[in-house]
C-alpha cells in the first residue's frame, strides 16, 4: 500500500516514538526479563514497563505493515492469561520494512518498551503500546495464528467512555480498564490483537487515504440509507470502526455508506491519529453493494422561493468538478432561485501570490450551469482581505451568491467591501440593509481567521427577503472522541460561539426594525443542531433552525469518522416558521459517496415570502 501525504504521515508516523513531543515515559530505564505480553500491557492504557528494556517476549506474529512511516509488525501470545483486560498482542515497532520474519512466525522480542501518542501529547490522543528499537530472533515457523476476537454488537458495551480522573485533567489513561462496561475500554483492552466483524455495515464511504467505517452494531442510531447518526452529545455511537488494509491500495474496496463487507474482515487492531482503533486487515470482507442513490428535492412549486446552501470544498479554475457541481444544482437540487456557496476561492487557488478576485471561479461555475440545462445565474460576493480568512492558505476562500434573475432580484447598495461593516437601517417604514451585498461585523475578534458573514438583499414577487451567508470556524483543534481526555474538550466552539451571537444580534437588528422580516441565516455552521453554536445562533427565538424539522435520522449534511451529522443548516426568522409554511430538505448527493464532488451535502428551504 502506497504511503499517505505527508500531513498524514508526519501525523501516523512512529519514526520519533522516543522523543517528548510523542511518547509518554512512566518510569526510568530498566531492564524487565521473562515478561509476556499482557503484562506488557497491563490493566490500563499505559504500560508498567513503559521506559523499560524487556527481553525475550515471545508472541506469533499476526500482520506485518510494510508501508508508510509506521513499519513494524504485531505479535500475540496464544495462550492468554485470564485477565480480561489485558491485551495479548502488541505492536513491534521496526522503523523500516521488518526483514525476516512471515506472519505465523514464533518469535522472541528484546526492545524498549514505549507509549506512542499519535499526533503528539498535544493532540489529546490515546497512547499506543509498542516495543521500539526491537531486536528478534524466530523460533519457529507455521505457527497458526491466534483465533481473532469477534467484535459485535454483544460483545461492545453501549457505554462509551468512563468519565475522566479529574486529578488528572479528565484523562482516563490510568483508570483501571473495565472492557465489559465501556466500548472504548473493550477497544483497548484487544489493542494488538488479531480482530474480527463479520457481515459489517459500511457507515463511512472509502476516502482517498483508503479507508472506510463500518459499525458492528447494526441498529445503532441507523437511517434509511444506512449511516449512523450522531444526534447527541451522550450517544456516541460504540460500534463505529475505523478499516484500513495490510494489502494492495487497489485492492481496497470503493464504499458507499450503506454497502456492506460480508464475510470476515480480520486483522489487528491499531490505534491511530485520524480514527483511534482501527482494524488493520489481513482479510477483507466482499464488498456487497446497497446500490445507493444520490438523491433528488423537488422544484419549488408556483410561488414559493428556493434558497439553498452548499460548500463546495475549495473550488477554484483548476478543478474537473465543474461539471458535477453544475449537473448537481440543476438537476438533485432543481435550480434553486438562491444559492449560498461556501469555499469559492480566488482565480488561481492555492497559489499563494495576492490575487483575491474570484470572477473566473465563479463565472465557470456558471457556465457550467448554463451547459447543464440550467439558468444563467447572476452573482454577488466581497472579495476577502488576502490571506484573512482562513482556510487552504492562498485559496481566499469566501461566500458567494448565485441568484436566478429571472425569478429574483438583488438589492444593489454600494459600498460593500473587506472591512465594511453592513448595517440596518429603516427606508419607507421597513429594514433595509447600508450596505448589500456587504459584511456582517467583519473588524470584530470573532472573526479572526475565518470567513466573514455575507449579507444581501433580495426581492422576490414583491417581498424583500435578507439572507446571510456564513462558515463559520472549523472544528480543528478539538480532542477526538477516542481522545484520552473524556469528556474531549471542543476549544474551537469558543470562537464559533462568539461568531453566533454577533449573527444573530444582526438578526434581532433587522427584526427589530421590520418584525415580519423574512430573515435567513445559513452556510456551513461547522456545528451540529443540538449544539451551544446553534442555540446561540438562534437566540430567544430570533431564528430556528429548520433541519430540526427533519425526523433525527434525517438530520446530517456530512459524515467524519462513521458519525452521519450536522454541520450545514438553514435558519429562518419566526415570519418563515410561522404557520410551518415552508420545506426543508437536505439532499444527500456527497457525504456518503466514495466518488464524492464535495465533503458536504447541500441543504434546501422553500417557503412562500
Amino acid at each position: 500500500m502506497p504511503s499517505k501525504p505527508s500531513a498524514r504521515l508526519a501525523a501516523l508516523t512512529v519514526a520519533a516514538v522516543c522523543s517528548a513531543a510523542s511518547t509518554v515515559v512512566l518510569t526510568s530505564p530498566a531492564h524487565a526479563d521473562s515478561v509476556r505480553i499482557h503484562d506488557i500491557q497491563g490493566s490500563s492504557r499505559l504500560s508498567p514497563y513503559a521506559g523499560q528494556k524487556v527481553t525475550d517476549v515471545s508472541g506469533v506474529v499476526t500482520g506485518i505493515r510494510t508501508y508508510g512511516s509506521s513499519r513494524g509488525f504485531w505479535i500475540q501470545d496464544p495462550d492468554p492469561d485470564a485477565d480480561p483486560a489485558t491485551s495479548e498482542g502488541v505492536f513491534v515497532f521496526t522503523s523500516s520494512t521488518p526483514k525476516g520474519v512471515a506472519v505465523g512466525d514464533l518469535v522472541k522480542v528484546t526492545g524498549t518498551v514505549a507509549e506512542y501518542v499519535p499526533g503528539g501529547t498535544s493532540s489529546g490522543n490515546q497512547a499506543l503500546t509498542e516495543i521500539t528499537r526491537p531486536a528478534f530472533t524466530v523460533v519457529s515457523s507455521g505457527n497458526p495464528v491466534p483465533a481473532a476476537t469477534a467484535l459485535d454488537a454483544e460483545s461492545v458495551p453501549d457505554a462509551y467512555a468512563p468519565a475522566g480522573d479529574p486529578a488528572a485533567n479528565g484523562s482516563i489513561n490510568a483508570l483501571p480498564l473495565q472492557p465489559s462496561k465501556y466500548a472504548l475500554d473493550h477497544y483497548e483492552s484487544l489493542e494488538g490483537m488479531n480482530v474480527r466483524v463479520a457481515d459489517a455495515r459500511v457507515v463511512g464511504a472509502t476516502d482517498p487515504y483508503t479507508e472506510l467505517w463500518v459499525t458492528v452494531k447494526p441498529q445503532e442510531n441507523r437511517n434509511r440509507r444506512g449511516g449512523t447518526v450522531y444526534s447527541s452529545y451522550d450517544a456516541q455511537n460504540t460500534g463505529r470502526l475505523q478499516i484500513q488494509s495490510l494489502g494492495s491500495a487497489a485492492a481496497f474496496p470503493k464504499a458507499n455508506v450503506g454497502d456492506s463487507l460480508t464475510g470476515t474482515t480480520a486483522g489487528p487492531l491499531d490505534y491511530n491519529q485520524f480514527g483511534g482503533y482501527t482494524l488493520v486487515a489481513s482479510e477483507l470482507g466482499t464488498l456487497h453493494s446497497a446500490d445507493l442513490k444520490r438523491e433528488t428535492t423537488r422544484e419549488q412549486r408556483n410561488g414559493e422561493l428556493a434558497v439553498a446552501t452548499y460548500n463546495v470544498e475549495n473550488l477554484d479554475p483548476s478543478d474537473d468538478t465543474f461539471a458535477a457541481h453544475a449537473d448537481a444544482i440543476v438537476h438533485n437540487l432543481k435550480s434553486p432561485d438562491i444559492v449560498s456557496l461556501e469555499e469559492i476561492q480566488d482565480n488561481n487557488g492555492a497559489t499563494n501570490d495576492g490575487v483575491v478576485a474570484a470572477d473566473r471561479t465563479v463565472g465557470k461555475l456558471i457556465d457550467a450551469i448554463v451547459a447543464a440545462g440550467g439558468p444563467r445565474y447572476d452573482w454577488r460576493a466581497i472579495d476577502p482581505a488576502d490571506d484573512a480568512d482562513g482556510g487552504e492558505p492562498g485559496g481566499n476562500i469566501r461566500q458567494v451568491f448565485l441568484f436566478n434573475p429571472e425569478r429574483v432580484s438583488f438589492t444593489d447598495r454600494a459600498g460593500g467591501d473587506a472591512t465594511t461593516a453592513t448595517g440596518v437601517t429603516r427606508v419607507h417604514g421597513k429594514a433595509a440593509l447600508t450596505v448589500s451585498p456587504g459584511r456582517v461585523a467583519p473588524a470584530d475578534e470573532a472573526w479572526k481567521n475565518s470567513r466573514k458573514p455575507l449579507a444581501g438583499e433580495f426581492l422576490f414577487r414583491g417581498r424583500t427577503v435578507f439572507v446571510i451567508a456564513n462558515h463559520f470556524n472549523s472544528k480543528g483543534g478539538d480532542q477526538g472522541l477516542t481522545s484520552q481526555y473524556q469528556p474531549p474538550a471542543r476549544s474551537s466552539e469558543t470562537q464559533r460561539h462568539r461568531q453566533a451571537a454577533l449573527v444573530n444580534a444582526f438578526v434581532k437588528d433587522i427584526l427589530d426594525t421590520q418584525k415580519n422580516a423574512d430573515v435567513i441565516a445559513l452556510g456551513d455552521i461547522n456545528d451540529f443542531e443540538f449544539s451551544e453554536t446553534t442555540k446561540i445562533l438562534e437566540g430567544d427565538g430570533a431564528l430556528w433552525s429548520a433541519v430540526k424539522s427533519l425526523p433525527k435520522s434525517e438530520r446530517y449534511s456530512y459524515t467524519y469518522q462513521g458519525n452521519s451529522q450536522v454541520l450545514d443548516q438553514i435558519l429562518i426568522s419566526p415570519s418563515i416558521r410561522r404557520g410551518c409554511d415552508f420545506t426543508y430538505d437536505s439532499v444527500h448527493i456527497n457525504a456518503e459517496f466514495h466518488d464524492q464532488i464535495s465533503d458536504h451535502d447541500p441543504q434546501v428551504l422553500r417557503f412562500h415570502p
